[in-house]
């Protein structure tokens, strides 16, 4: 039998790291579909407790946890590997997002995402690959977006990690060749999760807020999570090297690598086009200051509210924060 078929006499083991809200808890929910076990991670208790799985023959298990810390990541492997024997997957999904123009970037957002989108899959696929390579089998997904395939305006930080993380999981992948042990690196395209009440605004706040809001939930421009994380788990397990969960991820790693100078000057014209002004901050400062998406939803546009409408009935579903006295119309 398949080692990753449920039917087996021991159920199948995962861990999905950054899965309390989102496209994490998204995976999480449809893997306990299938049958798992599957042992969720997150570094904030709250949200954490507030999360649901959905029932199924699988079982969620939900471990507080900071994917930027070596030793807590460590210490949850072994806890998972003492109590079932076995690991067959791992999906590092956790993230954090900074909107904002160059002008109000500081080396705090850049050690952010960093600490958690490049470090945080570095822990993870690490702390999980003995186990694995002793067993003779396994499964590493590694989130990035297509935002590590072309750097996308205002999400300079998110794009250098991210960069970082398809640089990785294509290592890993490479090194791993003929074990048994397969990374996979994940790049989607713009999914519909309701992130956009967690994302950080660092710059011309109002203004990025409206149009990030928007591209994260306008039909035409996002793909359905439920649909993305169906595809990135058949991926990971199929152990393909890459899943973008989208075509239009495909066309944009052809166009920009047949012609990425001219890729690049389109994105600077995108970047040139975006309403606002950002705060210009000294660049060396270590704090990263930001408003979260949710406190801006409060004070938003009703018209953006209202275009945002599928976003906000994403977030919902997926635990992303609630704006209390956000316009909510009906």
């Amino acid at each position: 039998m398949d080692a990753f078929d449920p039917d087996t006499a021991s159920a199948p083991v995962a861990i999905v790291a950054g899965a309390s809200r989102g496209l994490g808890l998204e995976i999480a929910r449809q893997l306990v579909g299938r049958g798992w076990r599957v042992h969720v991670l997150a570094r904030d208790a709250d949200t954490l407790r507030r999360a649901a799985f959905g029932s199924g023959p699988g079982r969620a298990l939900t471990h507080v946890a900071d994917v930027s810390d070596a030793d807590a990541v460590s210490r949850v492997v072994d806890l998972v590997l003492a109590d079932e024997g076995r690991l067959d997957a791992a999906f590092h999904v956790a993230g954090t997002i900074q909107v904002g123009a160059l002008d109000g970037v500081t080396l705090g957002h850049l050690h952010e995402a960093v600490d958690t989108m490049l470090w945080g899959p570095v822990h993870l696929s690490l702390a999980v690959l003995p186990a694995m390579r002793a067993q003779g089998h396994g499964r590493i997904g590694v989130v990035s977006s297509v935002g590590g395939l072309v750097a996308v305006p205002r999400l300079l930080p998110y794009s250098v990690a991210k960069f970082a993380a398809v640089g990785l999981a294509e290592g890993l992948a490479a090194e791993l060749s003929g074990t048994g042990v397969t990374v996979t690196a994940v790049t989607p395209w713009l999914m519909r999760t309701g992130g956009h009440r967690a994302a950080r605004f660092s710059g011309a706040e109002q203004a990025d807020h409206a149009w990030f809001s928007l591209a994260a939930s306008l039909p035409v421009l996002t793909v359905p999570v439920e649909r993305a994380a169906r595809r990135i788990i058949d991926g990971v397990l199929a152990g393909r090297v890459t899943v973008t969960a989208s075509p239009v991820v495909g066309v944009v790693r052809r166009v920009h690598g047949l012609a990425p100078a001219t890729t690049v000057r389109a994105l600077g014209l995108g970047a040139r086009l975006l309403p606002g002004t950002s705060p210009r901050r000294d660049w060396w400062r270590r704090d990263a200051p930001a408003t979260d998406g949710a406190a801006l939803e409060r004070t938003a546009p009703r018209a953006v509210t209202a275009l945002a409408t599928l976003g906000r009935r994403a977030a919902r579903r997926q635990n992303e924060p609630d704006p209390v006295g956000a316009h909510e119309p009906g």
